[in-house]
This record gives structure tokens, C-alpha cells and sequence, in this order.
């Protein structure tokens, strides 16, 4: 492979005078690495797409808005938001399906400093309620399903409501198409460059979610880590295979099927395609069929997504009827994907390549990245970290570990968080001097290409959602009869793990596993619920500090599930 090509293209595009130069800067008191041409702020990125015109750019169920269009309502919902009196650093809250609306907020209030945060549409009432009270938002844009979920909360401090894509609007409900007819142009603001552009919110593995507050600083430059990724390994391509990319690529068109308060849709899939000018197709739910569909209709170029949605595409019964030959890049976020998927997608698809980045919510979106050959070549690695990240391997009293040695991977970089909005104690426990501590597992080759090997936070990662293993525990201890819980992942094809749970009864308790998922499925979220309950008839094993062997009992339990699969 074209590794030594690829250093060189590496060391050219990130050196002094290079498209994607590397410098150091002092910013939220560290001292990191930034791109000397980023963006100012994410207000300057979006009026610069005022350039694409008339081409179309979201696309949803048959309705297409143009650039033109998008911006022509992105001003207006500024404007708006402006004669309201909001105002850099206040905040606004958005909770809804994947919709067009979605993205043209998103840019109307990052255009004038003002902060979004992206609710989970899949959150409980009670899981809204908390969010509500911890970032207090002046304004909230929401769908039917979520307004009637808010109905059911109690929450402090006053909040404008605005409808989007209701049937009805109730008296205290203003319709998004009253904003829109609102009219006037964009107000003309300087925004700080380290003020937050958005809080989107990630389990932890205690409690509620958090919100982590994405800056102006750390969006920009995982836009640029996309592009420099994207360039730096066509170009060590092209000088290994003499091979020249076209002149002339045709205009992406993606896929988006990730939830938009997601990195994974929003800070990757949706900045890059508005970067290069595509359209953005959107979907109401995940659906292979519908997704093969709408690749033959658009001529999807690119497909964004968590990795199982690769695999029921090309295992859908329609796979092999459709016409697939749009697309030039199949990828898999949120989750690392199996190396059997790498190579099947490579395979099953001639005009596309498997792409893959690794990432968090914590670091505004990819850590690594990489595609193509490189990829097929090492398919266990999530790819070469980023130029804008420092990358460490820490051992558990944060020393540095020589290179190739296993441990924790710590990053440090211009897309690193701000912190967590109010949560100095998780802010303090997660960034060390600058250094955000992953919670995973990780090696760095000689080519800085990294491999996860696993997870250290007590965290289920279920089709790209986070879930916190705690929380799920906590639920479970609230069922009458329950003694002792400890909560797993369990190895799932389709979904990458579900949700398992080892349960020990007191002494004459009679619950059983189905009444715990019951009981569970009325307090959390679906997407929480364990799939798998093991009634223990022995106490869980604890190590010498007395805390529960987790991943004993994973790797005990889900031999279960297999043996039972393979059967």
C-alpha cells in the first residue's frame, strides 16, 4: 500500500504554506492545534453557500428547497429570532424528526452566534424535562410527537414554542411558517470563534445525559479534518498509481440517516455536502428499502450512517434489482465497522468505496478517517488521526505509552469541547490540560493509524446511540425484588451490541425477566430497554474493590445469545 505516499501528502497539505497548514494557538486557556484557514466562525461557512444558487439542496418525501431558498428562511428565522430580542450566547432548543427545518434553524441561529441545542427526539419526557432545566433555552422548535411529549414536563423558566409541521397549532404554539413570513434579511453579527455553536448531548456513564458544548472553533475545523482527509489520501493515490481523480466530479448528493442532533449527521455528513455545494436527502426512519429507493431516484453519490445500515442495504432483498451505480462511498460512523462489512461493501457496490470515520460527539465529530484502499488494507483500523489532534496512549495514571502499546487513547486538538454545560465535576473528570480522555481502548501504529480494541466506559453503543450502562441499572433497581444489576453490551450483527442485564433477586423475589423490560419500557427511552435479562441464582462477581465484573459476565452471557444464534 501507499503509506510512504501518503506521509509525504500528509506533511505537504499540513506544512507552512499548505491548504491545510497546522498552527499552534492559545484558545479556552490550552494550548492546541488549529487550521490557519479555517473559517472565522461557522457564520462566515454558511454565507458562503449563497454561491450554489438554484441548485437544490435538502431534499424530503418529494420536497426539494434550494440553496437560494434555504438562506432566504435561514435569514428570516435570524431575523425573527433577532426581534425577539435574542442575541449571541443565548440559546435554542430543537426537538424533531429528521427535517428539512432542521438545517436551515441550525444555520439561521449559528449565522448570528446564538446557540442550538439538538434534543434526542427519541428521549423520554422525564429525559426532556432534565435537558430543559440544564441548558434553558429561549426559544424551542419542535414536531407534533415532541410537543406532546413536552406537555408532560415540568420545567423552569419560560420558553417560546414553535411548530414545525403540525396539523393543529395551539394558542401558545407559533407556527415555523409565521417565522418564515417574517421575512427580512440576515442581522449582521461578529461571532466569537470559541463561543458554543451548539450543545448536543451524549450518555455518560452516570445519570443523565450531558451536553457538550461544540465551539464555532472546534465545527470549522472538523469540516477542514473531513476535506484534508478526503484530499490527502487521493492524493498519495494518485502519486502511488499515476492515476489523476476526475476533473470534474460530479456534485455529491448524500444520503443522511443518522438523527441531525448527532455529529455523525450534522457536523459530518451535512457540513461536507454543503461544503461541496450537494443535496441532502432526508428520511423520516431508517428504512433499507425506502434508502434503495432514493438512491435510484437522486443518484445518491454517498450513503452516511451508523455501519449496520451498510449491511441491510446490500443484504436487502432489492439490492441486487436497484440501481446502485450513483454511489462512489459507503459510510460507516458512530460505531466501529467489522471488518467483514469493509470488504462486503467493497465488493457488493463496484462504483463505491467503504469510508469510515471515528469520532464524538466530544470532539465535534471524526477523531480519525479513512476510505478506499487505505481502508480495505487495514480494515480493523478506524483509519489515521487528524491533523488538528494530538493523539496519546495513556496507561490508567495517564503516562504515555510507547507507540503500538495498548491503552487509553487521550486526543487534543482545535475540536475539542468546550466542556459540559453546567457540569464542571464531568468537564473536569473528562479534560485533563486540554486532553480529552476517549474512554476507549486504542493503539497507534507507526503510520498513526489507530485501532480501537475497547470500550473503557461503562457505555452500550446500539446502533450508533450511546447508552449508559448506569442509567439502565438505576432503572432496573427501581423493580421491586431486584438485589444486584449489572448492565452489558451483547454482541448484535445487525445493531453492533443490545443491551443485556444480570440481575440477582432478594431472597424470595419473584420478578421476572419480562416484567423487568416491562418496567424498563415505561421509564426509559425504546431504544434503552435491554433486550436480554438473565435472572442470576448466584451473586454477580466483583473484583477485590468490590465492583461488579462487567465484562465477566458480557463475555459469559453473550456466549449464550451466539450459541443460541448459531443453533
Amino acid at each position: 500500500m501507499h503509506y510512504a505516499e501518503l506521509r509525504q501528502a500528509r506533511a505537504e497539505l499540513t506544512g507552512p504554506g499548505g491548504q491545510f497548514e497546522i498552527i499552534e494557538i492559545e484558545a479556552l486557556g490550552r494550548r492546541i492545534r488549529s487550521f490557519r484557514n479555517a473559517p472565522p466562525s461557522i457564520r462566515e461557512f454558511w454565507l458562503s453557500t449563497a454561491a450554489w444558487g438554484d441548485r437544490p439542496y435538502l431534499a424530503y418525501e418529494g420536497e426539494v428547497l434550494t440553496y437560494a431558498q434555504a438562506h432566504a428562511q435561514a435569514a428570516a428565522i435570524a431575523a425573527w429570532l433577532w426581534d425577539q430580542g435574542l442575541r449571541p450566547g443565548d440559546i435554542i432548543a430543537i426537538a424533531m424528526r429528521n427535517y428539512p427545518e432542521w438545517m436551515v434553524i441550525y444555520w439561521a441561529c449559528t449565522a448570528i452566534g446564538v446557540t442550538v441545542a439538538g434534543f434526542n427526539a427519541w428521549w423520554t419526557a422525564e429525559e426532556m424535562a432534565h435537558s430543559l432545566g440544564e441548558v434553558a433555552p429561549r426559544v424551542l422548535f419542535a414536531d407534533a410527537e415532541r410537543l406532546a411529549r413536552l406537555r408532560q414536563c415540568q420545567w423552569p423558566g419560560p420558553v417560546t414554542l414553535i411548530g414545525v409541521r403540525l396539523d393543529d397549532y395551539p394558542a401558545d404554539v407559533t407556527p415555523y411558517a409565521d417565522v418564515i413570513a417574517h421575512a427580512g434579511s440576515m442581522p449582521d453579527v461578529t461571532v466569537d470563534l470559541d463561543a458554543d455553536a451548539s450543545i448536543f448531548f451524549t450518555s455518560g456513564t452516570t445519570g443523565f445525559p450531558k451536553g457538550a458544548q461544540l465551539t464555532h472553533r472546534g465545527c470549522v475545523a472538523n469540516l477542514m479534518n473531513m476535506l484534508y482527509s478526503t484530499m490527502s489520501q487521493a492524493l498519495a493515490t494518485e502519486r502511488a498509481t499515476g492515476i489523476a481523480p476526475p476533473a470534474d466530479p460530479p456534485v455529491p448528493v448524500s444520503l443522511l440517516t443518522t438523527p441531525l442532533f448527532h455529529v455523525t449527521a450534522n457536523n459530518c455528513g451535512a457540513y461536507l455536502t454543503t461544503a461541496a455545494g450537494g443535496m441532502i436527502v432526508l428520511m423520516y426512519r431508517w428504512d433499507a428499502g425506502e434508502a434503495l429507493k432514493l438512491i435510484e431516484r437522486y443518484r445518491i453519490t454517498g450513503l452516511s450512517g451508523v455501519p449496520v445500515m451498510g449491511r441491510e442495504l446490500i443484504n436487502h432483498p432489492d439490492f441486487a434489482v436497484t440501481d446502485t451505480s450513483s454511489l462512489t462511498g459507503l459510510s460507516g460512523g458512530g460505531a466501529q465497522v467489522p471488518p467483514d462489512l469493509v470488504l462486503k461493501i467493497d465488493q457488493a457496490i463496484k462504483t463505491a468505496r467503504p469510508t469510515t470515520g471515528y469520532g464524538m460527539t466530544e470532539t465535534c465529530g471524526i477523531i480519525t478517517s479513512v476510505s478506499g484502499d487505505f481502508f480495505v488494507d487495514r480494515p480493523d483500523s478506524a483509519g489515521p488521526y487528524m491533523p488538528s489532534f494530538e493523539a496519546r496512549v495513556v496507561d490508567d495514571d495517564g503516562n504515555t505509552l510507547p507507540q503500538g502499546a495498548v491503552g487509553e487513547l487521550w486526543v487534543k486538538g482545535a475540536p475539542v469541547i468546550r466542556g459540559y454545560i453546567n457540569r464542571p465535576d464531568a468537564t473536569a473528570e473528562t479534560i485533563t490540560d486540554g486532553w480529552l480522555h476517549t474512554g476507549d481502548i486504542a493503539r497507534i501504529d507507526q503510520d498513526d493509524f489507530v485501532y480501537i480494541v475497547d470500550r473503557k466506559k461503562d457505555l452500550v453503543i446500539r446502533g450508533g446511540e450511546n447508552i449508559s450502562c448506569t442509567e439502565v441499572e438505576a432503572s432496573i433497581y427501581r423493580v421491586p425484588g431486584v438485589a444486584e444489576c449489572c448492565v452489558f453490551g451483547v454482541p448484535d450483527q445487525r445493531l453492533g451490541e443490545e443491551i443485556g442485564a444480570a440481575v440477582v433477586l432478594e431472597a424470595g423475589g419473584d420478578t421476572s425477566a419480562e416484567a423487568i423490560k416491562a418496567f424498563c419500557a415505561g421509564h426509559l427511552s425504546k431504544h434503552k430497554v435491554p433486550r436480554y435479562v438473565w435472572i442470576m441464582d448466584q451473586p454477580l462477581p466483583r473484583n477485590a474493590s468490590g465492583k461488579f465484573l462487567r465484562r465477566e459476565l458480557r463475555d459469559e452471557l453473550s456466549k449464550q445469545v451466539t450459541e443460541k444464534t448459531d443453533g
